[in-house]
C-alpha cells in the first residue's frame, strides 16, 4: 500500500466563477494544464484540514469546506494509486498569492469553465450546476 495515496482538491465558487489555477510548464506530471487548487494530503491527515492546508500553500487562500462534491480514483503515471475528495469551498479571503507550483490563476463563469478547465474535473461541474440550478 505504499504506493496509494489519498487527495482533496478545492472546488471554490465564488459570484458564479470558479477559481482555476494553471500547472507550472516544469511541473513533471502535467505541466500547464487548468485545474482545481489541492494535492496529495499527509499520511493519516484528515482531509478536511488537509484541503485547507494545500489550497493556502497553493493560492495564499483561506477556504471553508462546505461539503464534499465527488470522489475520483485513478492511477498517476508513476503508478502513484490516488484516491481524490472533491470539496466545494467558499474563499474567505480574496488576496491570491499562488505558489511556485503554478504560473496563473483566473476565475471562470461556472456555466463556461469547461473551456478552460481540464475534463478531468468536468464531472465536478456537472454536480456542482445539478445542485445549484437557477
Amino acid at each position: 500500500m505504499e504506493n496509494f495515496r489519498i487527495a482533496a482538491k478545492s472546488f471554490i465558487v465564488r459570484d458564479d466563477k470558479l477559481l482555476v489555477v494553471k500547472r507550472a510548464d516544469d511541473d513533471t506530471e502535467q505541466p500547464s494544464i487548468w485545474e482545481i487548487p489541492g494535492g496529495r494530503l499527509k499520511p493519516g491527515e484528515h482531509p478536511v484540514s488537509g484541503l485547507k492546508r494545500e489550497v493556502k500553500e497553493e493560492t495564499g487562500l483561506d477556504v471553508e469546506v462546505l461539503h464534499p462534491l465527488n470522489v475520483q480514483h485513478f492511477t498517476r503515471g508513476d503508478n502513484q494509486k490516488i484516491t481524490m475528495l472533491i470539496f466545494l469551498c467558499r474563499s474567505i479571503d480574496n488576496n491570491i498569492r499562488l505558489s511556485s507550483e503554478h504560473s496563473a490563476h483566473d476565475w471562470i463563469d461556472i456555466k463556461n469553465c469547461k473551456n478552460k478547465l481540464t475534463e478531468f474535473f468536468h464531472k465536478e461541474v456537472d454536480i456542482y450546476n445539478k445542485l445549484h440550478k437557477n
